[in-house]
């Protein structure tokens, strides 16, 4: 079972589970492994295609991992967390962590999934089909205790406070680990400055060593180098990533996925200079910058549709040149967040632009 530790924190006697015991890890700037080749992920539609993934790996329970487990203990976001076997039961929030379960054939682990971005695609519906889901937004403890997990796996770190799913000390204290994305760390001493595809295979690694299935990893992992390989980047239009916001609008910054995925695209990213994931700016900046193209994030609660209509109707923003030639690049918000459709998202970007340079249909996987 996952063993936390943190100390000092014995689980009471009435914990459900094995108590888990946890501690915080001194900060260090170095804490993933090094990895070898950049990356990149299976089949993700941009766009007007949802169902575009990583091939999934042949299922690999839990139950199916090797005699040889050895325990895996692993400095996350400042906790470290060792587990003695692999996960059995497994609640996910946010779309990013259920689809690297679903990439690595994990499904049979989920007992429960929260906060999704938007559909999973086409070729893992099955596999969630009958998959509890928690909240549409953070699951509050009691919903997370009820699915009785003994592993939470979050997106974002706040996930994981005293009013979402609980705190990690008040869940290891119940016989429950938790693992958040290490591209979610905010500590300075763990976030990545700057995200790249190092650190999106760095997770697919590591969440296959927790789960006892190193080999569906590595097969993630080279599916997604391939996929890197085969990109033609662009030649540099300059860009703004917009995810939310109307009246100020939050755009993507300098050290974040968008920033990874534009780049890499060979987009040039207006607020690169930013360091930060993310950053709110002003109608005013993005109209000084005139960016030949505008990235559109499309979440369940905020559909690059909506986004667009905005943008027609608003005073300054409708004279931009990329909203009078209606030059936009829309990705689903599951691929803007770090995970298995990263490479798959860089490499649709890079074909949407030049689809929109020749007036041709964009290619899409779906």
């Amino acid at each position: 079972m996952p063993r936390a530790r943190r100390h000092p924190s014995p689980a009471p006697p009435s914990a459900p589970r094995t108590p888990t015991r946890s501690r915080t890890a001194p900060p260090r700037h170095a804490h993933r492994a090094a990895l070898g080749a950049s990356a990149v992920a299976g089949l993700l539609a941009l766009a007007a295609c949802s169902a575009g993934a990583p091939a999934a790996a042949p299922s690999a329970t839990p139950s199916d991992a090797p005699a040889t487990y050895a325990p895996v203990t692993l400095d996350n976001c400042g906790t470290e967390i060792t587990f003695d076997s692999p996960p059995q039961r497994v609640v996910t929030i946010k779309s990013s962590t259920t689809e690297m379960l679903l990439a690595l054939g994990l499904a049979d682990a989920l007992v429960g999934t929260a906060f999704a971005d938007g559909p999973v695609p086409d070729r893992w519906a099955a596999d969630v089909a009958d998959v509890p889901v928690l909240s549409d937004k953070v699951p509050g403890q009691e919903a997370l205790l009820e699915a009785e997990p003994d592993l939470v796996y979050a997106g974002w770190e706040s996930n994981l406070s005293a009013d979402g799913a609980g705190e990690r000390s008040t869940l290891d204290a119940l016989g429950i680990a938790t693992y958040v994305s290490p591209s979610a760390c905010k500590d300075p001493a763990y976030q990545p400055d700057p995200l790249t595809f190092d650190d999106v295979l760095g997770e697919i690694r590591e969440v296959g060593d927790v789960f006892g299935v190193p080999a569906a990893a590595a097969d993630v992992v080279a599916e997604q180098q391939a996929t890197l390989d085969a990109i033609e980047p662009v030649d540099g239009a300059t860009a703004v990533w917009w995810s939310s916001g109307t009246d100020t609008p939050y755009v993507g910054a300098g050290i974040g996925a968008p920033q990874m995925l534009m780049e890499t695209a060979g987009l040039t990213n207006v607020f690169a200079d930013v360091d930060d994931t993310w950053t709110s700016v002003g109608w005013e900046q993005v109209v000084a910058a005139d960016p030949d193209v505008l990235v559109l994030v499309d979440s369940a609660w905020n559909s690059a549709q909506k986004k667009m209509d905005f943008l027609a109707a608003h005073p300054a923003a409708s004279q931009l040149t990329a909203v009078r030639e209606q030059r936009y690049v829309v990705v689903p918000f599951a691929a803007s967040e770090a995970g298995v459709r990263n490479a798959q998202a860089a490499s649709d970007i890079a074909d949407a632009v030049r689809a929109l340079d020749t007036g041709t249909p964009a290619p899409t996987e779906g």
